[in-house]
């Protein structure tokens, strides 16, 4: 153990350690791999194995914090993709390297900032301000760890925060270099369009029946109809099963009295205080001095009890009551600082207290009102009550409805009519079905690829067999059958000619007005002239003003030393576009700017750095992914 002091810095992180538990405090860094055999590892990291179930745990962790930070907006199809997965495996190896390197150069942060971070942790001081050992260690104790473990977890993990913040924190990109940077962004070019059109060469193509049929060939893909299903369905969610739920006035009675506490309202009083602030770090003569105003305010109002909000108007050092005569409003217990709340729950209405020390200073209260703890009444929380009671019941039945939902489904497997009549469910049909979904709401049960995987399945297909019962959401289930099916084919020749006919024309037009336009950007290069360019118009990376990506790049990279500058692109399908670039400048940037995008470019430096150097970590400490996540998704399939 460090010593007394210095085991109390772990404070400031007490309330993080009932919510998260470092992996390492259990089992230490090795522990991972000590009970794994090599068929379950999917990767290996410095000696060390990660397994498929410390992944699988990994996966689920991230995928839960996700959830709660996206709320309604969470996709989890998202977070079932390939990528997803492997993303959370780099990130375990990332850490393992790390560990490995702080194992092998022996880093470790100094006691003063493992005391630090202890110390700096909320609500393990007593109310002199010292240390609350006790209370440290029965909440260590509480949890399952000892002080010696639990304080070598800490060091590990600030060692860790350390090496990964020390990487980043050395970029640095010079002043000149940003500015350069910030001005190719600004800078702005005058460019005037000339369009060869494609439309204008459509009258000198000829095609043939061969080139039309030889289109229909090679693109068969444009013309395919996918598959596509009329399906019944049938769903149960809550809706069809909450119609009988009914609540008595006994069960309503019975609930209150079980939930009673849930219904009371504690004590509340109102203070009003005078504040004389005092620094705990204040010396011993501004104490006194402090302390000397207080009794002299309090002896004022001993004599003239009457004058308490005049004197916290005039005296009060609390910027956000003194205004108000002091007046802190209503409030219960735990809302103020312990001493003061003491106090004001001792005092009788409308007396005035003494002095009473906090850690802001002296203050001097008077209590002006007292609310007593009531309870409320049973009728003025019937109807809340009445709902709990129904989500209780509804809960049960749905289960019970999804059980024989599921069995029935299974059990009849030939009709949903028995599903529909054991529940009282109306069975729907919909037409249009394919695996990527109906024509119709989007968010329909019959749309979610769940049951459309399940839909669309050989068995379904073939047998004309009941689909299993799938949740498609929470209190969800669904079941469907095919009632027609028409496999995937491709539209006929004759059905997609006239199309063809316009594709091919087009396309040879296309080439034609390209081979026009670069004869006409190579007379304009050598000095030659040609007509027709449109009105002028400023680019500029940071604002393409709807030019399109790739022409922006063209447009910008262009040699600009002599003017003016040219630049040719061919259009697919539309024709070639010749632009002449008639001025360049670079407006004056803000020097609020200029701050703000050389702070971007170091951090974008900083990633690159980081990223590096974890890259060439994870060699250096030889790291092997033996089962990537698409491998392992293939192997669940077999």
């Amino acid at each position: 153990m460090l010593n007394f002091f210095r085991t109390h810095q772990r404070i400031a992180q007490l309330l993080l350690l009932i919510f998260i538990v470092p992996s390492f405090v259990f089992v230490g860094v090795q522990g991972y791999s000590s009970f794994s055999n090599d068929g379950n590892v999917v990767a290996k990291v410095a000696g060390y194995k990660i397994t498929q179930e410390e992944w699988d745990a990994a996966q689920r962790d991230q995928v839960q914090r996700m959830r709660k930070v996206l709320g309604k907006h969470f996709d989890a199809k998202i977070f079932e993709s390939a990528e997803f997965k492997n993303d959370v495996l780099d990130d375990m190896i990332v850490k393992r390297a790390i560990a490995a390197e702080i194992v092998s150069r022996n880093m470790m942060v100094p006691d003063h900032v493992l005391q630090k971070s202890i110390m700096s942790i909320r609500g393990l001081t007593k109310e002199d301000g010292s240390f609350d050992h006790e209370r440290y260690k029965s909440l260590l104790k509480a949890q399952g760890y000892t002080e010696a473990g639990y304080e070598a977890g800490l060091r590990h993990d600030l060692t860790m925060q350390q090496v990964r913040s020390a990487i980043p924190a050395s970029a640095f990109v010079p002043k000149t270099v940003a500015n350069r940077i910030s001005g190719i962004a600004a800078q702005t070019r005058d460019v005037a369009p000339l369009l060869i059109k494609s439309a204008d060469f459509l009258s000198k193509v000829m095609v043939t029946d061969a080139m039309l049929e030889d289109y229909y060939r090679k693109h068969a893909a444009q013309f395919e109809v996918p598959e596509q299903m009329k399906a019944e369905y049938v769903v149960l969610d809550m809706d069809a099963v909450k119609a009988d739920i009914s609540v008595s006035d006994a069960d309503v009675k019975s609930y209150y009295e079980q939930n009673a506490k849930r219904y009371e309202t504690p004590e509340q009083r109102r203070a009003s205080h005078i504040l004389i602030k005092m620094d705990k770090a204040a010396s011993a003569a501004e104490k006194a001095t402090a302390k000397a105003k207080a009794e002299e305010i309090l002896k004022q109002l001993q004599q003239n009890p009457a004058s308490f909000s005049a004197l916290a108007k005039q005296h009060s050092q609390d910027p956000g009551s003194a205004s108000k005569g002091g007046d802190l409003g209503y409030f219960g217990k735990g809302m103020m600082v312990k001493p003061f709340e003491n106090e004001v729950f001792k005092l009788k209405n409308e007396a005035l207290s003494g002095l009473v020390a906090t850690d802001f200073g002296y203050h001097i209260i008077k209590l002006t009102g007292v609310k007593p703890s009531a309870t409320k009444p049973m009728n003025d929380v019937r109807a809340e009550i009445v709902d709990a009671i129904k989500r209780q019941l509804l809960s049960k039945k749905f289960a019970e409805a999804a059980e024989i939902f599921t069995n029935t489904v299974y059990e009849h497997a030939d009709s949903l009519q028995p599903v529909a009549k054991a529940l009282n469910l109306e069975i729907k049909t919909v037409s249009g079905l394919t695996r990527k979904g109906g024509v119709k709401d989007k968010d329909a049960p019959y749309n979610q690829e769940k049951f459309l995987n399940a839909l669309f399945s050989d068995e379904v297909i073939k047998n004309k067999l009941n689909s299993e019962a799938v949740e498609v959401g929470q209190n969800t289930l669904i079941s469907g059958r095919v009632v027609g099916y028409m496999p995937k084919s491709v539209k006929p020749f004759d059905e997609v000619k006239s199309y063809i006919s316009e594709q091919v024309k087009l396309a040879a037009a296309t080439v034609m007005a390209t081979k026009d336009g670069e004869e006409k950007l190579a007379k304009l290069q050598q000095g030659g002239n040609v007509t027709g360019f449109g009105s002028i118009r400023q680019v500029s990376r940071a604002a393409g003003g709807g030019t399109s990506p790739e022409l922006l790049r063209k447009l910008m990279s262009a040699d600009v030393s002599k003017l003016p500058a040219y630049v040719g692109m061919e259009l697919p399908m539309h024709g070639y576009g010749i632009y002449r670039i008639t001025g360049v400048a670079t407006p004056k940037i803000e020097e609020a700017r200029r701050e703000a995008e050389a702070r971007q470019i170091s951090n974008l430096l900083a990633q690159q750095e980081m990223l590096a150097y974890l890259e060439a970590l994870k060699v250096r400490v030889k790291t092997e992914i033996i089962k990537p996540a698409k491998a392992a998704a293939k192997a669940d399939k077999e």
